[in-house]
């Protein structure tokens, strides 16, 4: 049975070679190769001895280059065979740099072997720093070593991995294929780096809590389901670490944040993946107010040092992220988008009469809480493309959330948007344990009553809240799409590394 799916041509051909080098004495898959630099360490610390230069002052170079040693390996990206002489291009991912093999200056077995190499293989070379008379550095190899064989050929060269399902299942290739994808993701990671120092600096304290919880709690979202066999009881992934880390606030940990995996059982979308990442933190003795300028200062920091500028373009459309950030209730978003309607007659007269009423603190809307939220949805969202501050929601969809103390029907509670995308969630924490336990069997009333995204009862987080949670404020950020914005990627996918796909049909 072959191997791999399809054993062409070109996989023969690769599978002679790798036998033909082995024959030569080479290992196949040898263990180690010792390394005095990696590639990216030579081209940042030497490509710019090149460029055009005349004649005497290369040579000049070349004298000072020569007796810099250099022992370093990476994977062919290209290769070049002139009779008696080669070049080949290494890489390690984020760097290439080309070597020069001469049969006179390397064993007889090694020339053999140099001749036998195919595109994807990685080798290891030895020799020195030059520059060519074209002024491009490379490595004059008088050693070369043969480390792993790429039996399955490389994409062309001139148009990497294009295909986008198979650049999201086949994330190594598209990474070996693609420097720009590779280049989402060390931004994702500088994304990521920024976060955990904002918060260290401010002296919060990461914390971990648990994946696998008896409750699907935290949010309202339908829940990955599994058993421990041990304890014989179900299991479920977990939907938001909220709840746990609201009870360490009870316990005295005042400032605490979490970098890490939710799992929400629903659809596949360029916006949704069923395993997402959030940073979460809570700080006692803070409000939503205080949360919203962290929030601002958070991310116009991790915009600057990762991005470069407070102004980028995503989806063909720019974005400013100069503070201060628009804030706007939920009821004023609707009521502006609907008057801007020209389709709906009936919406429009409704949102007059909305406008005339706001005035009064104690106005009853005449939208029931879903209709503002699904006008919001599907009026407002998609127009919110700067950073955008939404507050005045709905009590009856902010089951955790404290409200208002002017108006019961709105609670202490904001999104923020940006390119569309709902980023961020926060609020004033609830923490009356009475008032708590009613909503919670508020939530499981709907259940009852057949909605399945609720949130669903937790006994002990209510016990907890009879110790005392402080005033608190607590807020999720999406990583995955704050990363898509500053990165400019419209697919979620794109900025994860290995995301969940379709099986693939055979």
């Amino acid at each position: 049975m072959p191997l791999f799916d399809e054993e062409n041509d070109q996989i023969i051909q690769r599978r002679k070679n790798l036998q033909a080098i082995t024959e030569l004495g080479f290992e196949a898959y040898p263990h180690k190769f010792d390394r005095t630099h990696t590639v990216s360490e030579i081209v940042h610390h030497y490509a710019d001895r090149g460029g055009q230069r005349p004649a005497e002052e290369l040579e000049k170079v070349n004298q000072e280059l020569n007796g810099i040693k250099v022992r370093l390996a990476g994977r062919i990206m290209t290769s070049r065979l002139m009779g008696k002489a080669g070049f080949i291009h290494l890489s390690d991912g984020a760097s290439r740099l080309q070597a020069y093999v001469r049969s006179n200056d390397v064993p007889v077995r090694e020339w053999q072997l140099f001749k036998l190499l195919d595109l994807g293989d990685i080798v290891g070379v030895e020799g020195w720093l030059f520059i060519t008379r074209t002024g491009e550095l490379s490595v004059h190899v008088r050693g070369l070593s043969f480390l792993a064989k790429a039996l399955l050929p490389m994409p062309e060269k001139y148009h990497g991995l294009q295909d986008v399902e198979s650049r999201h299942r086949q994330r190594y290739l598209d990474l070996i294929a693609n420097p720009s994808s590779r280049e989402v993701f060390v931004k994702r990671a500088a994304i990521i780096r920024e976060v955990r120092s904002f918060f260290d600096d401010r002296g919060y304290i990461e914390v971990e809590t648990p994946m696998l919880s008896p409750i699907a709690s935290g949010a309202a979202a339908r829940p990955f389901k599994t058993h421990h066999n041990a304890l014989d009881i179900d299991l479920f992934a977990r939907v938001a670490p909220e709840l746990y880390l609201k009870r360490l606030v009870v316990g005295g940990f005042e400032k605490v944040y979490e970098l890490n995996r939710n799992f929400r059982n629903e659809g596949l979308s360029a916006r949704h993946n069923p395993e997402f990442t959030m940073l979460e933190f809570y700080q006692a003795y803070s409000d939503y107010e205080q949360l919203m300028e962290l929030t601002e200062e958070l991310i116009t920091g991790v915009v600057e040092r990762v991005h470069g500028s407070l102004k980028l373009s995503y989806a063909g459309v720019s974005v400013d992220f100069t503070p201060p950030w628009k804030r706007v209730t939920m009821i004023k978003a609707v009521l502006d988008a609907l008057l801007d309607q020209d389709d709906s007659k009936d919406l429009k007269e409704r949102a007059l009469v909305e406008v005339l009423a706001a005035e009064d603190p104690q106005f009853v809307s005449s939208f029931s809480p879903k209709e503002i939220v699904d006008l919001f949805d599907h009026f407002v969202e998609p127009r919110l493309i700067d950073p955008t501050f939404i507050t005045g929601f709905p009590t009856e969809v902010s089951p955790l959330s404290k409200q208002s103390e002017t108006n019961p029907g709105i609670v202490h509670r904001f999104e923020l948007f940006i390119c569309g995308l709902e980023c961020a969630n926060a609020f004033c924490e609830l923490n009356d344990p009475a008032e708590q336990e009613r909503r919670f069997k508020e939530q499981m009333d709907q259940r009852g009553r057949g909605v399945e995204e609720v949130v669903v009862m937790d006994e002990d987080y209510v016990r907890a809240l009879g110790y005392g949670l402080p005033p608190t404020a607590g807020e999720g950020i999406g990583i995955d799409r704050l990363t898509m914005i500053i990165t400019g990627q419209a697919n979620i996918r794109d900025v994860i590394l290995f995301p969940h796909m379709r099986p693939e049909s055979k």
